[in-house]
């Protein structure tokens, strides 16, 4: 605490610094003095970013990996669909900051699309940036799967938990889990036919369940399933943690209308409406494609506590008074 505030006491010294420079260099009109204070006060920028962004990312697990997890709300083929979309933009997010992103277990669609995903995202601070992400997500577009082309809402929800590795010490009990063992869902061939590979672990005292059919082997299954379920029980310790210091904690809300915290709205206009932030985007493709840094910035932004970034009242978007 002290080096923070020490940090920040000597860029609020250099500004005076500058301050002097800028009067010393307009009085004499002296060019090579205004451009030590420009170059000071660059620097200055420089300094008070990187102290912005430890702040934002100061979490006891901000550094560390991400596992991404996205659900299908209700909605059938729709909902499945925007679960997809949703799994390529984050995937094409990591792609933009070149993290590592891995498929840990996957459920298919009915249809088309996905009921379920998880991703393995590895790279610095990834935890950081995609915890801002948890949520309900809704889509408003013209369905391509309805003959008739009407407007179709769906919803998907965005779970994230920090992929903890070894070193953070999380006991568990193997007298608490129930692992069950069955022939792999979907496409395969003779090896899914044939073989029990995926893995199911439920955690009986807090009734957490975990899933994983993407490797051939059910050892390496089994191995994919644990490290899901230490994040998720680690999530579950640090939200006890919080409500005992009396702390907030976000709330995974159902998946349903009214708990959004983004809508992507692809008709009858084209927008996408942080309803935390009050940010509203028009480039729908680009967000899509993985633009997501806005957003995350903003919402770390409120998180840590910065009174400027406090979110504005955008009111109702047009299409739910219209729906």
């Amino acid at each position: 605490m002290k080096a923070a505030v020490d940090a920040w006491e000597a860029q609020m010294k250099s500004v005076e610094d500058t301050r002097v420079l800028i009067d010393l260099a307009d009085e004499a009109k002296d060019e090579p003095t205004a451009v030590e204070a420009a170059n000071l006060l660059t620097s200055i920028e420089d300094a008070v970013s990187k102290m912005e962004f430890a702040r934002m990312l100061s979490g006891p697990y901000d550094q560390q990996g991400a596992l991404l997890s996205i659900n299908a709300g209700a909605g059938g083929t729709e909902s499945q669909d925007w679960a997809e979309m949703l799994q390529r933009m984050y995937m094409r997010w990591c792609v933009r900051r070149g993290y590592k992103c891995e498929i840990l277990d996957l459920q298919p669609g009915d249809e088309a699309g996905i009921k379920s995903v998880t991703l393995g995202i590895t790279g610095e601070w990834a935890y950081g940036y995609l915890r801002a992400e948890n949520g309900v997500h809704r889509l408003v577009r013209i369905s391509p799967f309805d003959s008739q082309a009407r407007r179709h809402t769906s919803f998907a929800s965005v779970f994230i938990y920090p992929d903890i590795d070894e070193t953070i010490k999380l006991d568990i009990d193997e007298k608490e889990l129930r692992i069950d063992v069955m022939r792999s869902g979907g496409a395969g061939g003779q090896h899914v036919n044939k073989t029990e590979s995926a893995v199911r672990i439920t955690h009986i005292p807090t009734g957490i369940a975990v899933h994983c059919q993407q490797e051939r082997s059910q050892h390496k299954n089994r191995a994919v399933a644990m490290r899901i379920l230490r994040s998720k029980l680690l999530e579950v310790e640090e939200k006890k943690q919080e409500e005992k210091m009396g702390g907030l904690h976000a709330q995974k809300k159902s998946i349903e209308w009214g708990s959004q915290i983004r809508s992507y709205v692809l008709a009858p206009y084209r927008l996408v409406s942080d309803h935390r932030t009050g940010i509203k985007v028009s480039r729908v493709d680009e967000v899509l494609d993985g633009d997501l840094d806005q957003f995350m910035v903003a919402m770390l932004l409120i998180l840590a506590g910065d009174p400027s970034a406090t979110p504005q009242s955008t009111g109702p978007d047009p299409d739910e008074a219209d729906l």
